[in-house]
């Protein structure tokens, strides 16, 4: 049996990074998969990998900000299998920009994005879980959403209210047997990390306690236990992957 058998997982950003390895590694454990990115190409390989290993999923495109997307999304989902026990709410920007250099377009992407996309992914999801007796809600957030970090202020800002967000939404909705956590990874090598990589290692190398930076798989087994029912007893948490980097 697989830890997330009969249980059906809408993913966002699952094209590439942890989206995907979350997706691929949801699917190993039984779970029906809803991927979701503006990334069409490299979403449906993702499905095709899972596919072929025997699992079962579906893609579409998906705009986080736009609300009207996320309903159909959500509807599509439930027309191919009937209900939603787990939102991952992983897709994400980056943000290379402190207060004082930013422009407001870009406050206002970040902010769409990391923040507002997950707002309106929970307002939808939320009350099919409601509908159904429980769910869990996994908001992917950051390290940044817990510490200050060097030159990136919007992306931090919209990670610290995730953060906060989450523990909300866990008091609000735990009679409803839905659980609500966040998961805090450090510093992970994906596409996203990889601009920042040649010019911010030393300071990332700085701060990682562990002598080696974080892979996709070690936040989507971290992601894999809240949303199993392994994890019943957790909400409002913060599950923190971050090779230590927290414990300074």
């Amino acid at each position: 049996m697989g830890r997330l058998d009969n249980k059906v997982a809408l993913i966002t950003g699952a094209a590439n990074g942890m989206g995907a390895m979350e997706a691929k590694l949801f699917a190993e454990e039984g779970a029906k998969i809803i991927a979701t990115d503006i990334q069409t190409d490299l979403l449906n390989k993702v499905i095709d990998d899972i596919k072929d290993n025997g699992g079962d999923a579906i893609a579409f495109q998906h705009n986080v900000s736009s609300e009207e997307e996320w309903k159909q999304v959500i509807a599509e989902a439930l027309k191919a299998y009937g209900k939603i026990d787990i939102l991952v709410n992983n897709a994400g920007v980056s943000s290379p920009e402190t207060i004082a250099t930013m422009e407001m377009n870009e406050w206002n992407k970040v902010m769409d994005i990391n923040l507002n996309g997950c707002v309106i992914g929970m307002k939808y999801v939320i009350p099919e879980m409601q509908k159904q007796g429980g769910g869990s809600v996994i908001n992917i957030s950051s390290i940044g959403g817990i510490v200050g970090m060097a030159g990136t202020s919007p992306y931090t800002a919209a990670k610290g209210a995730l953060r906060s967000l989450s523990k909300s939404a866990a008091v609000d909705y735990a009679k409803d047997h839905i659980r609500v956590n966040s998961l805090h990874p450090g510093i992970i090598e994906t596409p996203m990390t990889a601009p920042s990589m040649k010019d911010a290692m030393q300071y990332y190398q700085t701060f990682t306690q562990l002598p080696y930076l974080g892979k996709p798989e070690d936040v989507a087994y971290g992601a894999l236990f809240l949303a199993s029912d392994e994890s019943r007893f957790m909400t409002g948490a913060e599950l923190v992957i971050d090779g230590g980097w927290t414990a300074l």
